[in-house]
């Protein structure tokens, strides 16, 4: 049986929680491979919301066991706070169905408070983190420092690292003028909630193994998107992982051998949250009213979400970047009742025309897009169960983004609601 990683090919917000909870109904086990609780992940399911930030969408799924990686930086008491969250909405919860890797590095306050401290001393040049400490987590990740989910059952070894930690963590405030951290305080923290946490912890990359041997299907799920990967994204307005489909491999200890087929999930128009560049962006009535129809809000954030015309040139480079065997369309409906459409097919940047995003941030701000206008349709696609339902003028759009992108369309979803998907090929088929 195949195994499928399912990452975003834009700047993230792309609708992955929807199209991984309609996965795992037929995976037996979700893992989250890279990212943190920056994330945002809303579904909707028989008209119940659920909002997720660091629990794998197949959590809200009974039979299916969920997996936090290793290569995901663990907040334990936003996690503690998400799973209390879901139970009072009568989702259960328990070790068996819920593993978090005893090697996840872990966020501590005073990851938070060092990003917050950052962005605000960039002034009008900040990122735009969440600043919610992933930067920061990861960074200690790299330097050998982090405390990892794991240790929580040696309070020996959390005083040392505290300690270790707070040798470097406290030099850095210093020089903010911020108060200096008290290191007994975040160890008695930690060891509060060391036992609520711990039974949660396990081997996981065995686990993981042993489900491969058994021949259960496995569904790897991403945070962010591709453009806000570490490497490949709008560098340095970016995440602080790789969010890319090869980072299903490190980040949940399964070989690349495991993953059978890539799917990237693609909004039908582009948005990003957050600074940096953003060559199809709108200022206009259009851009507003596609923000408004699609209600364009960070889950995570809360932040407005800019809006602009899709951009075959930067989901053509996801697709290589990941090597997306096929991609999920979503918010297909957020376009209807629009005149015409425009479809980003190349850039000039400094006199030449390019058909790929450049490197250079200089060049990435400059890049201006050569489009390519559509006709639209004035028919509704919401809720669209076959192809036969959709309007010939959303078929014809659908199929050149296929061209232009150069990998075809595996799933059409029409709504936030899970059934309104029509499947084109099934990956866990494959």
């Amino acid at each position: 049986m195949a195994n499928v990683v399912v990452v975003g090919s834009q700047w993230g917000d792309e609708g992955k929680g929807k199209i991984v909870d309609w996965l795992s109904e037929r995976a037996s086990v979700v893992v989250r491979f890279q990212g943190g609780h920056n994330a945002g992940h809303t579904l909707v399911i028989d008209g119940k919301v659920y909002k997720l930030h660091i629990l794998p969408s197949g959590i809200v799924r009974k039979g299916t066991m969920s997996v936090i990686g290793n290569g995901v930086v663990l907040d334990p008491w936003n996690l503690l706070m998400e799973i209390d969250n879901l139970r009072s909405q009568g989702v259960e919860i328990t070790p068996d169905n819920l593993k978090v890797a005893e090697n996840a590095p872990l966020i501590l306050p005073l990851h938070a408070n060092l990003d917050q401290a950052r962005e605000e001393a960039l002034g009008k040049a900040k990122i735009g983190t969440t600043g919610r400490g992933i930067g920061p987590a990861y960074e200690d990740k790299v330097a050998r420092r982090a405390i990892r989910a794991g240790d929580l059952a040696d309070a020996e070894l959390i005083q040392a690292k505290v300690e270790k930690m707070l040798f470097h963590h406290n030099a850095l405030l210093r020089g903010f003028g911020q108060p200096e951290l008290d290191g007994q305080s975040i160890v008695d923290k930690l060891l509060e909630l060391a036992p609520k946490l711990l039974p949660y912890i396990d081997t996981t990359w065995k686990v993981l193994d042993e489900a491969k041997r058994a021949g259960k299907r496995i569904l790897f799920e991403g945070a962010q998107g591709t453009l806000l990967d570490i490497d490949h994204g709008t560098y340095p307005y970016v995440t602080s992982s790789n969010v890319v489909a090869s980072q299903a491999a490190s980040g949940s200890g399964m070989g690349p051998g495991a993953i059978d087929f890539v799917l990237g999930i693609t909004k039908a128009y582009t948005t990003r949250v957050g600074a940096g560049p953003f060559p199809t962006e709108l200022f206009d009535a259009v851009g507003a009213g596609i923000a408004d129809r699609g209600r364009e809000v960070g889950t995570t954030t809360g932040r407005p979400r800019r809006c602009g015309w899709f951009d075959a040139v930067l989901v053509r480079q996801a697709v290589k970047v990941n090597g997306i065997n096929g991609i999920a369309l979503t918010k297909l409906d957020v376009l209807d009742g629009m005149d015409e459409l425009k479809v980003c097919v190349g850039y000039h940047v400094n006199g030449k025309e390019l058909d790929y995003l450049p490197a250079s941030t200089k060049d990435q701000e400059n890049a201006e897009p050569i489009y390519e206008t559509m006709e639209g349709w004035s028919e509704t696609t919401f809720g669209a169960r076959s192809w036969a339902d959709l309007p010939a003028t959303a078929v014809k759009y659908i199929r050149r983004i296929e061209e232009l992108i150069e990998a075809p369309v595996a799933l059409l979803s029409t709504s936030p609601e899970r059934d309104d998907t029509i499947l084109v090929r099934d990956p866990f088929a494959d």
